[in-house]
């Protein structure tokens, strides 16, 4: 009897040794951090969810391990990264999403990230007669280049307030460092911003306009992946989803503390960052992940204005809301 006792104990042990030895390994190599993208990282307030996300741990509680954000200067850019990536997942610009589908890429929408374009505003010189949309007439209005959104803005501004389009002339200036550039020495009239840059900069300038002033929200960014990618790592997915989810719904309510978590992340001032976050938060800029059909729609039409899309969305066939229960 001591015998086989002792044989079970010896088993017992051996056993209890792998044990041990199976979680130092795991202890000693976690899950491999992986990383996703969000279009403008770093520079735009697109991502400060993510950032949230990241130094408040909702994405380990969720159950993945991301650990760093890629980035592009948007557009077709942040699609193709999101694309070539071993994480295929990226918060884009809804215009580039489209131009994938437009060019035969099975996508999946798996839910709104910026509900509005309300942030984004024309600035003038302190000094200009131009005191509103109106005053443009006859002068020009810089935009980032031709069929982007701040020239479809510019369309369907100038449409709501019933100015002709004939009557104020759109000049491509490139970003926005280059399009204030090119207020400050007289060749436009009025340029685009938005915030974080507009808190820092507007001492500097007096706006013309704010574009939730004029057009109703519509949809700026979606949540996508490849729809091969959708199939077998739903799990993943939806934990990167609930992780963002949470990150908005941190900013909304503690907005002071998440200032100075994207402050860090972004290498920019906590001060501006606030400010940048109260006003977005005026305007309910980030969407928990819901959509909202009318905002989707709004952007289609101003892709249709610019030449960028024809026809209906069929919507059904690109969103993937499943993930959102």
């Amino acid at each position: 009897m001591i015998r086989t006792w002792l044989r079970r104990a010896n088993k017992t042990a051996h056993t209890l040794g792998l044990i041990v030895g199976l979680l130092a390994v795991l202890h000693l190599h976690p899950a491999r951090a992986e990383q996703i993208t969000v279009t403008h990282w770093g520079v735009l307030m697109y991502g400060a969810p993510y950032a949230v996300a990241m130094e408040k741990g909702f994405f380990k509680e969720a159950g993945v391990n991301i650990d760093g954000i890629l980035t592009s200067k948007g557009g077709g850019t942040t699609m193709r990264n999101v694309l070539a990536s071993g994480l295929p997942y990226g918060e884009v610009a809804l215009p580039a999403v489209l131009a994938a589908v437009k060019e035969g890429i099975d996508v999946h929408i798996l839910h709104a990230g910026v509900r509005t374009a309300g942030e984004i505003l024309w600035v003038t010189m302190p000094d200009s007669p131009v005191k509103s949309l109106k005053d443009m007439q006859g002068r020009k209005i810089g935009i980032t280049s031709p069929k982007s959104v701040t020239e479809m803005l510019v369309i369907m501004a100038l449409d709501a307030q019933g100015i002709p389009q004939d009557k104020v002339a759109r000049m491509a200036v490139g970003g926005i460092g280059a399009g204030l550039t090119a207020l400050q020495q007289g060749g436009i009239a009025a340029a685009p911003i938005m915030d974080p840059i507009w808190a820092k900069e507007k001492a500097k300038y007096r706006p013309v306009f704010f574009v939730k002033d004029v057009l109703p929200p519509m949809t700026q960014t979606v949540g996508v992946t490849t729809a091969e990618f959708a199939k077998s790592n739903a799990k993943k997915l939806k934990a990167i989803v609930a992780a963002r989810r949470k990150g908005v719904e941190f900013i909304y309510t503690n907005p002071k503390e998440a200032a100075v978590i994207v402050a860090k992340a972004y290498n920019m001032s906590p001060q501006i960052v606030e400010e940048s976050i109260a006003n977005l938060i005026a305007i309910r800029y980030w969407s928990a992940g819901e959509f909202e059909m009318d905002g989707m729609n709004a952007m289609v039409k101003g892709l249709q204005v610019v030449g960028e899309w024809s026809g209906p969305v069929d919507w059904a066939k690109l969103i993937d809301a499943s993930l959102l229960k």
